[in-house]
């Protein structure tokens, strides 16, 4: 009798599992990274109406402790 191992036919499939494996966490890091790129140059508007409220009260405090 002939053993039959499913072992040898995984080990077959295993660089194409290893690529396929690779890609999909490549194109989770990819969307991940390029979403982050595109919002940190194309912020929300709630967000950036937000940064420029702090920056202008930010700015007058910073103006009035410059006066000599």
């Amino acid at each position: 009798m002939k053993r039959v191992s499913t072992f040898n036919n995984l080990g077959g499939l295993q660089s194409i599992l290893f690529c396929a494996g690779i890609y999909v966490v490549s194109l989770f890091f990819s969307i991940f990274i390029c979403s982050s790129v595109f919002y940190a140059f194309n912020p929300k508007k709630s967000n950036a109406q937000g940064i420029t409220q702090v920056s202008n009260s930010t700015d007058k405090t910073m103006f009035a402790s410059v006066g000599k």
